[in-house]
């Protein structure tokens, strides 16, 4: 079972210290040491201080605005509607876990994360294969909310 936290009209910075209340799948890969973009430290500090900070960057601007093509892609290949979800969903058994789904499988009980990834790590996606600093995040949601499909660009 999970708590739903709506995200329908809430600001940026709502977002933000709403995802400071527990852990969601991108902290998971950095509290396993699997991410190259944070660390266990880092998820520590920005979880227990007051500070908001809202990192930003091209790259991440690109993954969410290549989050839409992802998702129709998904459903040319596999024939699925997919949705958005407008929640966070906190997970009641643990709560600290925070799920973030980016989109929901119509009539299934299933999300998809969609990921894009550069040339330059285009490599660690070779033959299906999801990298490593994502397997966290990716059983953090599924344990949080649902079973995740991970297709990527």
């Amino acid at each position: 079972m999970e708590t739903k936290m709506s995200l329908q009209g809430i600001e940026r910075t709502e977002w933000l210290h709403l995802r400071k209340t527990g852990l969601g799948g991108s902290d998971a890969g950095a509290v396993c040491g699997l991410n190259p973009y944070s660390s266990p430290l880092q998820v520590f500090y920005d979880k227990t201080s007051e500070e908001v900070q809202d990192k930003d960057s091209e790259s991440m601007r690109q993954g969410r605005d290549l989050a839409e093509y992802v998702a129709r892609r998904f459903m040319e290949e596999t024939g699925k509607k997919v949705r958005r979800s407008n929640f966070m969903y906190r997970s009641e058994e643990y709560p600290f876990m925070l799920a973030d789904v980016d989109r929901l499988v119509v009539g299934e009980d299933a999300g998809l994360e969609c990921k894009t990834a550069n040339a330059y790590n285009a490599d660690k996606w070779k033959d299906g294969k999801i990298p490593a600093s994502f397997c966290p995040p990716i059983k953090s949601t599924t344990i949080n909310k649902q079973q995740v499909s991970t297709p990527h660009a």
